[in-house]
């Protein structure tokens, strides 16, 4: 009588929701493992014989160099930041962040025409000191140059996360490594790094999932990788099957990086042995060591966002007047239109989900939270496939109902409309909008809920008057962060768009691919000024809320 009960109580609308999205979550991952076991075709037999291995080798240097490097530098800038005080370090604290306001794909073209024969560099040196350069040493088309673009706008996710980690330590533990007499490069070796393990390499992780995620750089410096082959075998041969299989090796070594990622994570914890935690006290640096410092930010913000975002300004002042015409503003409509649908369905697909696992507790919610967040763990072109298979079956399955309203209706009607994109908008990046709200949750408890719950009021009554106004903070935030990353997507939106939809994104990247990097410019700025905007207004958010 008691397991009824309890499940008539589970039993409402917030589970049946939960329950949907999460399966909506998984058909296009279990439609890719299905049709992994298809029979391979002559180009499989082709593509294992003679390219499989230069796609493993070059993205799994990729992912090493750039996990390694982005480790180097977000960590010593968030240390340099958390532990030091010098000239301008309270805008670099937030300044930092910025060249996450510039995707990848952006930074390679701009930084290919800054140091091509006849960029601005190469064209000050020869005008200027008339010295002749050597090419070699400027051809940033490589997998070193693909490895300087990732490292330079993607460290802040180590930045960000271990800074916000050390903001919370205690002071006592520096003073006592002092005091035992370590400098601050072995404070920061044996003290820090070891403290910080689990910030480090949870930002990693992220800049490897980027990094496998990412179309745009490895397309435009022609470096074959998985991305690359997957867009190759689908859109140049039309073959889908070999593209399931690519997807499906990709996925495999998600899975095993995030593996990896949970064994470096390791199971060691630390923890305070007094409630009375000092924060860190930041050390004011003085003469060549406060120089030094404020040389070292200042180099990175410039390499990372301060130096393409001026370059590409200057582009758009050459060439806005040709490439501002109407239909250009369509191409503006049509990016915040998909970025505001998507990130409104994403927001209240978090809201059904966080909600059902803060109010039951157990296997079920544990598993309900895995598979929201895997969503961001798999590459957009393994989604991208995933989802095209998913509503092809739908199409062919729906197909009679289409004929019903119109005797002459296309066959494949999902899967050549706007559904399909937002579709896996949501499920790519579910991840970000449910880890905000659920951070909400978390910060306001239960006891408000249960108070509401002990007042006669329902869970969906409690949640419109008591949850939603006390998490309204994080609703904010998470929609912000989700309409950024979608406003920026590049390989869903080149697979998935409907014919003759473009984006920012997309244009962006036509353009460049054409050679055509000035008019690339206008199209990059925008998303770059929409997106330091949004992280300006979510850093002060957040400094607010914590003050």
């Amino acid at each position: 009588m008691k397991i009824i009960q309890k499940m008539k109580m589970n039993f409402n609308i917030w589970a049946i929701l939960s329950f949907v999205f999460i399966i909506l979550i998984i058909l296009p991952n279990l439609n890719i493992i299905i049709n992994l076991f298809s029979k391979p075709n002559e180009n499989w037999f082709h593509i294992q014989e003679y390219l499989l291995q230069s796609y493993i080798v070059n993205t799994f240097l990729l992912i090493l160099f750039t996990g390694l490097f982005t480790i180097l530098v977000g960590t010593s800038l968030a240390w340099l930041i958390s532990m030091y005080d010098f000239p301008f370090k309270n805008f670099f604290s937030w300044g930092l962040i910025l060249p996450l306001a510039i995707p990848p794909y952006i930074a390679a073209y701009t930084y290919s025409g800054i140091l091509n024969y006849t960029g601005v560099l190469q064209t000050f040196l020869r005008n200027t000191f008339e010295i002749q350069v050597n090419q070699k040493f400027f051809n940033i088309m490589s997998i070193q140059g693909a490895i300087f673009i990732f490292t330079m706008f993607l460290f802040p996710y180590v930045y960000t996360i271990t800074r916000a980690f050390l903001a919370k330590q205690s002071a006592s533990l520096i003073e006592n490594a002092r005091i035992l007499g370590r400098s601050p490069l072995e404070i920061f070796i044996f003290v820090i790094l070891p403290l910080s393990r689990a910030a480090i390499i949870g930002g990693a992780s992220l800049v490897v999932l980027e990094v496998l995620n990412d179309y745009g750089v490895v397309s435009y410096f022609g470096i074959p990788t998985f991305s690359t082959a997957i867009f190759r075998t689908w859109f140049a041969m039309g073959d889908i099957d070999s593209a399931i299989k690519l997807s499906a090796i990709l996925m495999f070594i998600v899975f095993l990086m995030l593996l990896v990622e949970k064994i470096l994570r390791g199971r060691r914890k630390y923890s305070f042995t007094t409630s009375k935690i000092r924060p860190l006290t930041p050390i004011k640096l003085k003469g060549i060591k406060s120089l030094l410092a404020f040389s070292y930010s200042a180099i990175i913000f410039s390499l990372g966002f301060l130096i393409p975002t001026l370059q590409l300004f200057s582009w758009t002042l050459l060439t806005y007047e040709t490439v501002l015409t109407r239909d250009f503003f369509t191409i503006i409509y049509n990016s915040l239109f998909v970025a505001l649908i998507a990130a409104t369905l994403i927001l209240l697909a978090a809201i059904v989900i966080a909600n059902f696992n803060r109010i039951n507790e157990g296997a079920i919610a544990k598993f309900y939270s895995k598979v929201t967040t895997m969503g961001y763990s798999i590459p957009g072109a393994v989604i991208a496939i995933g989802v095209i298979v998913l509503f092809i079956l739908l199409d062919n399955q729906l197909y009679w109902l289409y004929q019903m309203f119109d005797p002459e209706a296309k066959k494949l009607l999902l899967s050549t409309s706007l559904v399909m994109l937002i579709f896996a908008y949501t499920i790519r990046f579910l991840a970000i909008g449910y880890n905000s709200i659920d951070a909400g949750y978390e910060k306001v408890g239960k006891k408000f809920f249960e108070a509401s719950r002990l007042l006669g009021f329902n869970i969906t009554q409690t949640f419109f008057k008591v949850d939603l106004p006390m998490i309204k903070p994080a609703v904010v935030s998470g929609f912000i962060l989700v309409f950024v990353d979608i406003l920026k997507e590049l390989p869903l939106t080149l697979i998935l768009r409907p014919f003759n939809f473009d984006t920012l994104a997309t244009k962006a990247y036509q353009y460049a691919n054409d050679e055509m990097i000035h008019e690339a410019a206008v199209s990059s700025f925008i998303i770059i000024l929409i997106s330091a905007i949004s992280i300006y207004v979510f850093n002060k958010a957040l400094n607010k809320e914590a003050s």
